[in-house]
């Protein structure tokens, strides 16, 4: 069996701590038992690897979130990048093409989807490893897991079995039922019914087959440029719905999706993180705070406080959820993590005369760099506030150090590695200074220095 992970999502739920450029399954915020804070993707890659499923795993995944999960799960790790965000059932399909094109892996081989935020325990994967075995011993084409309910949620689909009295280790399908009302999840559950919790298993030549009647590639290669005309919609309602033939197995163990800022808390190993303090009367309530500043919670419970540079959300933990109803704040991410570190903006301003100027702290992790590149419309100053490195500046070498300071023109080559440790603040100006405004020449450092040394032979 081959295990596709789903690592997308746009973080709304999490706002302001997540967002497009930092998904809510990349915030360290759980912990493990030795007190260190880790990721969701890093607990199930754990987790993973724990039962033995890890080196039988890709996970889809676009490509801005490549560099963020190479970081926390590792170089080598197998991703499958999407081209463009376009849904469940294109990044389903485009892992079924790299299964079989590029890892060949058989059309009979069974493959399992999971997401990677879901909170379990290890019981959990053994239950997967079942599929395989349940689906291949019966004719269904397709297999559910679904989740017995403890509480009548609104929050879940919900999967109906045709006859849940049998008590079998599977059932067939009867339907399915989107996020009913509390009232009507309370009547499907007396009908043996089970959350949806995103899980499922099939043979792969199913999804193969699928892109054949489509007229799709079913090579990797071709079906990354193909892209763009796969159906943007969920495989749910692509595949699953559609598939007469399928069963549920269910699993009566805990499960939880940690979608939300009141299920997440739950599952967090302390009420603060960061700078703050809550009063001794302030009861089930949780500060997450990214900011330097601190943050102080008096006689407030059941309360979450989150402070990015992104925003600051105040909510009771009911309402929590309806925070991707009102974070559509039109502004690009403050913060962002990138694969060599992370910068954040400090100001942006308009000077008198109509020049952009966007000020921003950067840190390179030691042995990483920035590419080799130039910008057409905006000219940068750097000033080094802490560690060492080195520069390039239109093939010219240097080092920098605190208090160093560089200028680069508009047009100009350059690049920084960070030796140790490196950070410096950054000024940009310009009549339009934006993210998009990037011409990269190299992106290793050895390619880098090649290519300086290069242009500076050439006559």
């Amino acid at each position: 069996m081959r295990l596709v992970l789903l690592s997308g999502g746009s973080g709304k739920r999490l706002w302001p701590i997540s967002s497009d450029a930092r998904s809510k399954q990349f915030l360290k915020v759980l912990e493990r038992e030795d007190g260190i804070k880790q990721s969701m993707v890093e607990r199930i890659w754990g987790q993973l690897q724990a039962v033995g499923l890890s080196n039988s795993s890709v996970v889809s995944t676009s490509k801005a979130q490549s560099s963020m999960l190479k970081d926390q799960l590792g170089q080598e790790i197998p991703l499958v990048l999407e081209p463009e965000r376009r849904d469940t059932f294109p990044a389903i399909a485009l892992a079924a093409s790299y299964l079989f094109s590029v890892q060949q892996v058989n059309l009979d081989e069974v493959i399992a989807v999971l997401p990677v935020d879901a909170y379990v325990h290890d019981s959990f994967f053994e239950k997967i490893k079942s599929l395989e075995g349940i689906l291949l011993s019966t004719d269904a084409e397709l297999a559910l897991m679904g989740v017995k309910p403890v509480i009548p949620s609104e929050k879940y689909g919900y999967i109906v079995p045709e006859d849940p009295s049998l008590n079998e280790d599977y059932y067939k399908i009867k339907r399915f039922q989107e996020k009913p009302s509390q009232g009507h999840a309370k009547e499907l559950i007396k009908e043996g019914a089970l959350w949806n919790c995103g899980i499922f298993a099939f043979q792969l030549r199913k999804v193969i087959m699928l892109l054949k009647e489509k007229g799709l590639a079913t090579d990797y290669e071709s079906l990354v440029n193909q892209y763009s005309q796969l159906p943007k919609i969920s495989f749910d309602y692509e595949v699953v719905e559609k598939t007469e033939n399928a069963i549920v197995i269910p699993y009566e163990g805990f499960w939880k999706d940690l979608g939300t800022w009141n299920t997440l808390t739950e599952e967090m190993g302390s009420t603060l993180l960061g700078k703050g303090a809550i009063s001794d009367d302030s009861l089930n309530t949780h500060v997450i705070n990214e900011l330097d500043i601190p943050i102080a919670v008096l006689g407030l419970s059941d309360v979450v406080v989150a402070a990015s540079p992104n925003g600051i959300l105040v909510s009771d933990k009911a309402a929590s959820p309806r925070v991707k109803e009102i974070s559509g704040f039109d502004q690009p991410p403050i913060y962002q993590e990138k694969h060599w570190g992370w910068y954040k903006v400090l100001d942006y301003t308009t000077t008198p005369d109509g020049q952009e100027v966007v000020t921003k702290r950067i840190c390179i992790k030691k042995g990483k760099n920035i590419s080799y590149h130039f910008h057409c419309k905006r000219a940068e100053v750097w000033m080094v506030i802490g560690g060492v490195g080195e520069f390039i500046i239109d093939g010219e070498i240097g080092q920098v150090n605190v208090g160093s300071m560089i200028q680069v023109p508009a047009e100009t080559r350059h690049a920084i590695k960070a030796i140790t440790d490196l950070e410096l603040i950054e000024i940009q100006t310009g009549k339009e200074v934006m993210e998009e405004d990037i011409v990269r020449v190299a992106m290793e450092w050895e390619e880098i220095l090649f290519e300086a040394v290069k242009n500076l032979c050439s006559p």
